[in-house]
This record gives C-alpha cells, sequence and structure tokens, in this order.
C-alpha cells in the first residue's frame, strides 16, 4: 500500500494535469531509453560511416598497392630494358674505349719512336756541330798564331813592305791580262816604282806604290795621353806628306807616267781612318795629284782599267768585226732569197691544193644530183648541132642532165 502510493502520489502539474510519480518515473525512464537508444543508433551510425570509410580507404589503398604493384612492374621492365641497353652502351663504350686506346697507345708509341729518333738526329747534328766548332777553335787559334806572325811581320818595315806589295799584285794579277802591267819598273829616271800599269792606245803608264808609314800610326792609335797622341799624329801626317813629296816627284814624269799616281794603303781600316782624322793628308796628296787608295778602289780602278783595255781592244780589231759583218750580211741575204724561193713554193702549192679542193667540191656537188635524180626511159635521142651533146630529162622533176663529151657537168 505505502509502495502503490507512493507512485501514485502526484510529482507534478502541467498543463493542468497532474502528473503522478511513477508516471514521471516511467517517462523519465523512457526518455532515458530514447536517449540510450539514440546514442546507441548514433554510435552504429558512426561505426557503419566508420566502416564504410575503412571499406573507401581500403578500397583506395588496393587501388593504389594495384598502382604501385603496376608501377613496379612497369619499373622493373623500363629497368630491365635500361639495363640491357645500358650494357650495349657500356659493351660499345668498352670496345670504342679499346680501339681509343689501342689508337693512343700506337700513337704514343709512335711519337715516341719519332722523338727518339728526332733526338738521336738532334744529338748526331749537335755532334756534328761540337766537331765543327772544335775545328773552327783550331782554326781561330792557327788563325791566331796567324795573326801574331803578322803583327811581326808588320813590325819589320822591309817586310811590312813586301806584304803591301804583295797584296797589290794579287789584285792587279786578277783583274788584269798578262802584258798590261809591270812590278819594278825601271822609269827614265832611274826609279823603280812597286807598279806600272799599261794605258790603252799609247797612253803614259799608270804608276801605283805600295810603301805605307805604318809605324807612325800604330804610334798614333797607340798613344794614351794627348801630348803623345798629338806628337804621334804630327809625326805621322810628317811621313805621309814626305812619301807623297817622293811618289810626286820620282813618279809623276811627264809624257811617260800619268800625271797622277796611286799610294796604296793595304787596310780598309787604315783607310778609312786616314779620311777621318787626318784630312790635312788627303788633301796634301790631292794637291800633289797623288790619289791614296784602298784594296776595294784600287780593284775598282782595275776593273775601270780593264775595261778601257778591252774597248780599245774592240776598236783595234774593229776592221774585223766590220768584215765578220759583212760576211754576215751577205749569209743574210742568200738565206732572204732562199725563204722567199721556199715562200713562192709554197704559195704555188697552195693554190694547187685550192684548185684540186675546188675540183672535188664540184665533183660531190654533181655526184649528188646524180644521186637524186630519178631517170625514166628515154623517149628519144638527138644530137645538138654543136657536138655530141645528150640531154636527159627525168619524168617527175622536168631537171635535165647534160652530158658534156662522156662527162656529167
Amino acid at each position: 500500500m505505502e509502495s502503490g502510493f507512493a507512485w501514485s502520489a502526484p510529482a507534478l502539474e502541467v498543463g493542468g494535469r497532474v502528473v503522478t510519480l511513477g508516471e514521471s518515473v516511467l517517462a523519465v525512464a523512457v526518455i532515458l531509453a530514447a536517449i540510450t537508444a539514440l546514442g546507441l543508433w548514433r554510435a552504429a551510425a558512426r561505426h557503419r560511416r566508420a566502416l564504410a570509410a575503412e571499406r573507401v580507404r581500403a578500397q583506395q589503398a588496393e587501388a593504389r598497392v594495384s598502382e604501385i604493384l603496376s608501377a613496379q612492374s612497369d619499373m622493373q621492365g623500363r629497368l630491365s630494358a635500361m639495363a640491357e641497353v645500358f650494357g650495349a652502351r657500356h659493351s660499345e663504350m668498352s670496345a670504342t674505349l679499346e680501339k681509343r686506346l689501342d689508337a693512343m697507345t700506337s700513337r704514343i708509341g709512335q711519337s715516341i719512336s719519332e722523338q727518339q729518333k728526332s733526338a738521336h738526329d738532334n744529338l748526331s747534328k749537335l755532334h756534328e756541330r761540337l766537331a765543327v766548332i772544335d775545328t773552327a777553335q783550331s782554326n781561330i787559334q792557327q788563325l791566331a798564331g796567324q795573326v801574331v806572325e803578322l803583327q811581326s811581320i808588320l813590325s819589320n818595315k822591309q817586310t811590312r813592305g813586301a806584304f803591301g806589295q804583295s797584296r797589290m799584285e794579287a789584285i792587279i794579277e786578277d783583274g788584269l791580262p798578262m802584258g798590261a802591267y809591270g812590278f819594278q819598273v825601271t822609269l827614265s829616271n832611274g826609279s823603280r816604282p812597286d807598279c806600272v800599269v799599261s794605258m790603252p792606245n799609247g797612253a803614259p803608264g799608270l804608276v801605283i806604290d805600295a810603301k805605307f808609314p805604318l809605324e807612325a800610326w800604330n804610334a798614333f792609335h797607340e798613344a794614351r795621353e794627348d801630348g803623345a797622341r798629338t806628337e804621334a799624329a804630327r809625326q805621322f801626317r810628317r811621313d805621309m806628306e814626305v812619301h807623297i813629296k817622293a811618289i810626286a816627284e820620282k813618279y809623276l814624269i811627264a809624257g811617260e807616267t800619268q800625271d797622277t799616281a796611286f799610294l796604296f794603303v793595304p787596310s780598309e781600316s787604315i783607310f778609312a781612318d786616314i779620311h777621318e782624322n787626318h784630312e790635312a793628308v788627303v788633301q796634301r796628296a790631292h794637291k800633289a795629284r797623288v790619289v791614296i787608295v784602298s784594296p776595294s778602289l784600287l780593284m775598282l780602278s782595275i776593273q775601270v782599267i780593264q775595261a778601257l783595255l778591252k774597248d780599245a781592244r774592240m776598236r783595234e780589231q774593229a776592221h774585223l768585226i766590220q768584215g765578220e759583218v759583212l760576211r754576215l750580211m751577205e749569209d743574210l741575204n742568200r738565206l732572204d732569197d732562199r725563204v722567199r724561193k721556199l715562200s713562192t713554193h709554197f704559195g704555188q702549192a697552195s693554190k694547187d691544193i685550192d684548185d684540186i679542193l675546188v675540183s672535188t667540191d664540184k665533183l660531190t656537188k654533181r655526184g649528188r644530183k646524180i644521186e637524186g635524180l630519178e631517170f625514166d626511159e628515154p623517149s628519144g635521142s638527138g644530137q645538138a648541132a654543136g657536138g655530141d651533146d645528150r640531154t636527159a630529162q627525168s619524168k617527175t622533176g622536168g631537171l635535165r642532165l647534160r652530158v658534156v663529151d662522156g662527162e656529167p657537168e
């Protein structure tokens, strides 16, 4: 009773209706059950959605796995293809590298052999040049000894004069023919110059003297102090003037020698030094009609004299040359007549050939006319009043072929 009373006791009033405690409890239980069911349904729905999402993800994962497997298989195929290509390329590259290495090895070997050969040749040439240098060194040593001997010769006045005279004689003998010069010829006044060159056309001879005061010149160049140098220069000019005066007085003879004589200096350096540092000596020689000449100037003068002698000989032989020219002209005239006759023969032969060509051209034309005609049977024949002329007329063209004395015209 107490329990039933408790459940039926009014609990609250809603909209004018009294709700008992039992109803309230039941309503609460129903609501709780509904809430629980709703929660379970939502949980089940979430679970279904989660399962569906898992299935989708699983399908996607399977699709991706299949794609990955397909890509992997494709990649494996490509890798195998690439491995084959790389293997082929590797083989080709290995073969190419081997060929290039072989070629390079051959080139290097050839280059090394060529370099060895070149080095051997260079060493051989070097040995040859060293031998030449050794020979030249020995020649230089011999030349040094000869220079010492020459210096000893030049220190002696007599041997120095012989040296200058021998050089002058060598130049003259090389440039002039025999008989065009004379050494140590005695003149009318009893003097004997070193050389007298015969001039053409009976002209007086040219005197050449080969003496030179070398001691004074050496003293001038060896002097170190100004006073000694001035004194040596004065002594050199004095010796030169004495020598020039002696040449002018002894060797310049009117009608017998030229009015100019040569003073031969056996060295180009001495000649240049005289003209550079001793102008007074040169002027003194010019006034005395004495020309100072070096070996080069003497050689040039000898060549001029040789040309004059040759011209004189040609003038002496002019009448012989004229006779030879006349005989040459006669031969040329005979040759001209013979050439003209031969030209006439060639002209006649050319005219005969032209006539033959005209005849052959006529024969060719007449043969073509005969070949182009087709003759019928002749209708009649007859003779003209003027001779044995016969004519034939073709049926088609009316052309006539005239035969004169048995030959077509």
